[in-house]
């Protein structure tokens, strides 16, 4: 009994003993992972540096961008002052917007298309995870990473009269000389440069096809082609929706590719609304820039609403044809 009360006392003085354990210099004690008091109580200036470059360089010029359009801003006087309706008018009255609207609206449905048919067909040659098909999957992932100026350039060095095309063929063919084909090798171009992009999303949808869908059809007599158009490419709708929407709205605003391949020609059949406007931007006429820069915006949004409520629309009902 005398041991064991002792034993107890001895306890206890070890656990005061660990309790007064001196803490650091300061006063405060230290608990790891626990933030000081200036965060806590201002946690905003952990953030500030991000709200300045946001409010700086994309907020602010943004707004800018709607108040430009209906003032007199040019490279031809200092002063800014308010126009009104002035520029949009002369855009509007200019053949060459409507023309310049009708071949941005061209590529990007072309564009669109190419980017998701190549990037369905990849997704379907490489679905099997094997390590084959995991280094194919780099490769044709890396166009998306290298620079959509850089990939105009050398495709407009091989494709020139004196290119490495030709060079390969024989021929002299002017591949970015055609006024009607050109605008279509340009979106294929751009189609190569974002499949990679396209083929991943896909693969994760053909990913989420559950098993037993395949094997049931499998089970009732569907062979390759009928097992893609009646079971898995409906099931993929979700991919479908996502990359249709940011192909086409994507291809709407290009302006790198265009401007290293064919800045716009030939005669401007390549002329898109971003290179019409770095025209006239070049010009001096700032304002006027502007206000084809928010009537391009206006076009985007009036196509983006009915596309992506339409693909919707198309997902709920393939879902709920679904047993």
């Amino acid at each position: 009994m005398a041991h064991t009360a002792t034993d107890r006392a001895s306890a206890k003085a070890a656990g005061r003993g660990r309790r007064r354990a001196p803490g650091p210099p300061g006063g405060g004690a230290a608990r790891p992972g626990r933030l000081s008091a200036a965060a806590v109580h201002h946690p905003w200036w952990f953030a500030l540096p991000a709200v300045v470059v946001f409010g700086g360089f994309f907020l602010l010029p943004n707004l800018l961008n709607f108040w430009y359009p209906f003032t007199d801003w040019s490279a031809y006087h200092s002063e800014i002052g308010f126009a009104g309706l002035d520029n949009f008018r002369a855009v509007l009255d200019d053949g060459t917007l409507w023309r310049a609207i009708r071949v941005t609206l061209t590529y990007a449905l072309l564009a669109a298309f190419f980017q998701n048919l190549f990037g369905l067909l990849l997704a379907l040659l490489l679905e099997k995870d094997t390590r084959f098909n995991r280094f194919f999957r780099a490769v044709f992932f890396l166009p998306v990473l290298i620079s959509a100026l850089a990939v105009g350039y050398v495709f407009q060095a091989l494709l020139n009269t004196e290119g490495a095309v030709n060079d390969l063929l024989g021929t002299s063919i002017p591949w970015l000389g055609d006024t009607t084909w050109t605008v279509v090798l340009v979106a294929v171009i751009h189609g190569w440069k974002w499949m990679g992009l396209a083929m991943l999303i896909y693969l994760a949808g053909l990913k989420g096809i559950p098993d037993e869908v395949t094997e049931a059809a499998r089970a009732d007599g569907a062979g390759p082609w009928r097992m893609f158009r009646s079971v898995r490419f409906p099931l993929l709708a979700p991919a479908v929706t996502f990359n249709v929407t940011t192909s086409l709205l994507g291809s709407m605003n290009t302006f790198d590719i265009v401007q290293a391949t064919t800045a716009g020609g030939p005669a401007a059949s390549t002329e898109v609304m971003n290179i019409y406007m770095f025209r006239v931007f070049g010009q001096g006429l700032y304002a006027q820039a502007s206000a084809m820069s928010l009537v391009l915006f206006l076009v985007v949004i009036a196509k983006a609403i009915p596309l992506i409520t339409g693909l919707r629309r198309r997902e709920e009902l393939l879902s709920n044809s679904r047993p």
